[in-house]
């Protein structure tokens, strides 16, 4: 699979959260970019499962499911007064 194209983004963060940041970054030696990028990857992953995972409920839902039993009475029967 080709590598997808990348640009760049500019993020404002408190000083104490880029401290931080600095740190976790160089105990798994990588950069506070390449933290950011992964998180927000896995994010839009999560999300693009999530929303294909819905579809897939609803399309089932709209479809039914055979539950295995037979109607011996019409619907009209069981409901008669």
């Amino acid at each position: 699979m080709p590598k997808a194209q990348r640009q760049n983004v500019t993020v404002s963060l408190s000083v104490q959260t880029i401290h931080k940041a600095k740190v976790i970054a160089a105990r798994r030696s990588t950069s506070i970019s390449a933290l950011v990028s992964e998180q927000i990857e896995s994010l839009v992953d999560q999300d693009e499962a999530y929303e294909r995972a819905a579809a897939a409920a609803i399309a089932g839902m709209r479809k039914g499911f055979h539950m295995g039993g037979v109607a011996k009475v019409s619907r009209d029967e069981l409901h008669e007064r």
